[in-house]
């Protein structure tokens, strides 16, 4: 009985419904406004009024850093914990740094 009750999927389900419940018993003590302000529920635009709240940014300078900073530490978690008793396991995290200098040479060409 108690090895149906540690399984993934139900202990899943028990969690969820513990969540749920504590939830749900939690938004009874939430603080509610007795009438919503005019402006709550507006779009806020650091204190501009904009026609048009759908603004796209720009990530186009944000992505090869994000890329960078990606690669870096995938590689440096491949280096650090590989094992370096055999040949075999050193020689992985050899690739790993090779192949994470490739992506860094890819990632940068110009």
């Amino acid at each position: 009985m108690f090895e149906l009750v540690i399984s993934p999927p139900v202990a899943f389900l028990i969690v969820l419904l513990a969540v749920l419940s504590l939830s749900m018993a939690m938004s009874r003590l939430a603080f509610r406004p007795k009438r919503i302000p005019k402006g709550l529920t507006e779009p806020y635009a650091c204190g501009e009024d904009l026609a048009n709240h759908m603004i796209q940014p720009d990530y186009s300078q944000f992505f090869p850093f994000a890329f960078y900073f990606t690669i870096l530490h995938v590689v440096a978690l491949m280096a650090a914990t590989v094992p370096v008793e055999t040949l075999g396991t050193f020689l992985i995290a050899v690739v790993y740094v090779a192949g994470g200098i490739v992506g860094l040479f890819v990632l940068y060409r110009r």
